[in-house]
């Protein structure tokens, strides 16, 4: 299967390595692949685990999440700048017959000893 976050890559070479343990991520790039792959694969455990503790949605949003990405088709992902702790990026999936994009600069820090994300920037 291909990777969501990256069609070039295989799933198993790739995303699949965070969402078996995310303390093998190594950049809040790689943490923000992997979260838009968790999006698209629905895999919303993955989702809270890869949240910062302190902005990390309710358990009713969590389940809100969950029915939405199940709901939605992921298109690509394009990075637009990466650095240290931002990722600026642009992610397109389908709702409702009509092509969705969400664009966000995104903020992460290490939390636990894993990346996390914290917010937008």
């Amino acid at each position: 299967m291909k990777c969501p976050c990256n069609p070039q890559n295989t799933y198993a070479n790739c995303c699949a390595i965070a969402h078996k343990n995310i303390n093998q991520v190594k950049s809040a790039e790689q943490l923000m692949r992997s979260r838009y792959s968790a999006f698209a694969l629905a895999k919303t455990e993955y989702l809270y685990k890869s949240h910062h503790s302190t902005t990390r949605p309710s358990k009713k949003e969590h389940e809100e999440i969950k029915k939405w990405t199940e709901r939605v088709n992921w298109l690509k992902l394009d990075v637009l700048n990466s650095t240290e702790q931002t990722v600026h990026f642009k992610a397109y999936y389908m709702e409702n017959g009509q092509v969705q994009v969400i664009e966000e600069n995104s903020e992460f820090v290490m939390e636990n000893g894993h990346w996390v994300y914290l917010g937008m920037v």
